[in-house]
């Protein structure tokens, strides 16, 4: 009798949706840039969920499922690939958010865990599957099926190579139609399909059996309301401080930093913006803190924690839109980079997550705010890249050249395709200094590697 507290056995359905994931990430997804592949292969994995669901999934995970989908899908339009790489991570973060769900930042931590456990108990499930749908099958057939399929791909190679060989228009179709299976492309294709196999397989025991996620409880002994009121109203005292400050100096703007004996723009954004963004992260692990262990039963436990919590949040909003300033201060000063517009989006979404925390507390409920955190940072990283992170740097940086006449070519040679309809509006001298790969018109993506942004910088003028 069939132990009824083990998953049941995935069926023929499901190894074949992960054979079909496995080979189709193998031979789509390029490691090197960002591309179509990754979609493909984000939509096949999707579809071992699905066949694997017996019961369809509550609108929620599907949202989350849609989400990291979404987020693979930037790699087929945007083509700077430090963006993706940030895409990419949260994907993966949706996707178990899709399988095992979890409100709590704890329940959350627990489902990222039960992913390794799950691709190593999916080994022995799955072998067990391919022994019961053995004996069922028949022997001979199944040869025949293999030697047919053997046979088909040897006629292909021969006449492909053939045909290849007698027209070059051809062969150039052939080599962006078909993957590389070169001995030198061998080592990357075992990897990407052992690797997109084991996250199928994960996926598929994850469905049969979803693990429980215990949501935490009460702290065992809640801090008593002078114990974590002090600490708090203190930093309330010395951000208001702070702030009083940075009132005169954020509205001051530029001509605080134009002073005699004021700063100049670097010493001014430099010298305090990473120390600001060390201050709003801070701020948060303490209301975290807080939240977690200061007693909510009481009238003034309540009210001491709406009212200190949400001055030092609403403190913090001041400081971030001081941060915020100083960055804007200096970009327009130096220019724009990668490295300045990420952390100015990063400070802007800890601002947003100090405006979540502030609507916790005027509606006495936190249970929704990480899914909220996380959601949050999914929409945020979608709207960064549908601002199109290096086509606004290079058009605010070309901009700028217009008005001063300084540019920096060596960096924006840096940037990726996107900035190629920005980077054309430089004079014929500029842009001959430039040095960008994605320019050659006779380099053509096969179509498993396609991605708008280089299409167009290759068709462009």
């Amino acid at each position: 009798m069939e132990d009824s507290s083990k998953p049941p056995l995935p069926g023929r359905t499901v190894l074949g949706a992960v054979l079909v994931a496995a080979v189709l990430g193998a031979g789509t997804v390029t490691l090197d840039r960002p591309g179509l592949g990754w979609l493909l292969t984000g939509v096949a994995l999707l579809a071992v969920a699905g066949v694997q669901f017996h019961v369809w999934p509550g609108m929620t995970r599907c949202l989350w499922a849609a989400a990291g989908i979404a987020l693979l899908g930037v790699g087929t339009v945007r083509a700077a690939g430090w963006l993706y790489a940030f895409c990419v991570p949260l994907a993966g973060v949706c996707a178990l958010q899709a399988l095992v769900g979890g409100a709590s930042v704890r329940a959350m931590l627990a489902g990222a865990l039960t992913w390794p456990e799950a691709v190593v108990q999916a080994l022995p499930w799955t072998g067990r599957a391919v022994r019961a749908l053995a004996p069922r099958s028949r022997p001979q057939a199944v040869a025949r099926l293999l030697v047919s399929a053997l046979v088909s791909v040897l006629l292909l190679v021969v006449f492909g190579a053939l045909f290849a060989s007698a027209d070059q228009a051809f062969a150039r179709l052939l080599a962006r139609a078909v993957p590389d299976v070169e001995a030198s492309g061998a080592p990357r294709w075992l990897f990407l399909f052992v690797t997109v196999g084991l996250a199928a397989l994960g996926i598929a025991y994850l469905v049969a059996a979803p693990p429980s996620v215990i949501e935490p409880g009460e702290p065992g002994r809640p801090l008593r309301l002078a114990e974590w009121a002090l600490p708090v109203a203190l930093l309330d005292a010395q951000f208001g401080a702070f702030v009083l400050v940075q009132l005169t100096v954020l509205f001051g703007g530029r001509d605080h930093v134009l002073r005699p004996g004021g700063p100049d723009f670097a010493q001014y954004a430099r010298g305090g913006f990473w120390q600001l963004l060390a201050v709003t992260s801070l701020t948060l692990a303490v209301i975290g803190v807080v939240a977690r262990f200061a007693p909510r039963a009481g009238q003034a436990n309540r009210a001491a924690i709406r009212v200190l919590v949400g001055v030092l949040s609403a403190l913090t909003l001041v400081i971030v839109a001081s941060a915020l300033k100083r960055m804007a201060l200096y970009e327009e000063a130096y220019g724009y980079t990668r490295l300045r517009l990420a952390v100015s989006a990063a400070e802007l979404w800890l601002g947003l997550l100090f405006v979540l925390v502030l609507i916790a507390g005027v509606r006495r409920r936190t249970a929704w705010l990480p899914r909220a955190v996380l959601a949050s940072a999914v929409v945020g990283l979608l709207g960064f890249a549908a601002l199109d992170p290096d086509r606004f740097i290079a058009g605010q940086n070309v901009d700028r050249f217009e008005r001063t006449g300084r540019v920096d070519v060596q960096y924006l040679s840096e940037l990726s395709a996107d900035a190629a309809p920005e980077l054309a509006r430089l004079p014929v001298a500029e842009r001959a200094a430039l040095v960008v790969r994605w320019s050659l018109r006779d380099e053509r993506d096969p179509w498993y590697s396609y991605n708008y942004a280089r299409s167009r910088a290759k068709l462009s003028p």
